[in-house]
């Protein structure tokens, strides 16, 4: 997959050995509201330190333009986890840039 298109609010993020685009778009946010609560609640949670592992996962899935063929959601997120949170915090932060900011 191209890179992310930050112009259009696209994070990537490296997974598997991949370089995936997280796309925010309105209906991956609804998506991603609907599974993790208010999205401000999630905005204020990552702003405090206290965004769980499991919302942020849920949040990049929802948010995935495209996942790899055979990619599960369990194996995303063992992905996530695999690569470290040093490697998905800027994605995360594009997101809340996003979220906050809209496009």
């Amino acid at each position: 997959m191209s890179g992310a298109n930050p112009a259009r609010g696209e994070a990537s993020i490296k997974i598997a050995g991949e370089t995936l685009v997280l796309r925010p778009s309105f209906a991956a946010l609804v998506a991603a509201e609907q599974e993790t609560g208010p999205l401000f609640d999630v905005v204020a949670r990552a702003a405090e330190g206290r965004l769980a592992l499991g919302e942020m996962v849920a949040l990049f899935w929802h948010c995935l333009a495209a996942p790899p063929e055979g990619m599960t959601r369990a194996r995303f997120g063992e992905a996530v986890v695999a690569g470290g949170l040093v490697n998905a915090t800027p994605a995360l932060k594009m997101l809340v840039g996003q979220i906050l900011a809209g496009r």
